[in-house]
């Protein structure tokens, strides 16, 4: 029960913090950051992807020899 209680209350604190602001320069600059290390992350997602794939044909030619 006092999970529950806890729980709640980091809802609350956190549905606290979720307001909407001004789109001051601040705001901006954090916005542009963002957007670079989602870019950046994306870059890192595809370059695994295709990692992982030459891996598996590797894989896949070793065994069949």
């Amino acid at each position: 029960m006092r999970c529950s209680v806890s729980l709640g209350r980091k809802i609350k604190t956190f549905a606290t913090k979720m307001v909407i602001t001004s789109g001051n320069d601040e705001d901006r600059g954090g916005q542009e950051r963002e957007s670079k290390e989602e870019s950046v992350l994306a870059m890192l997602g595809i370059i695994g992807t295709i990692l992982n794939l030459i891996v598996i044909i590797f894989v896949y030619i070793y065994t069949t020899l």
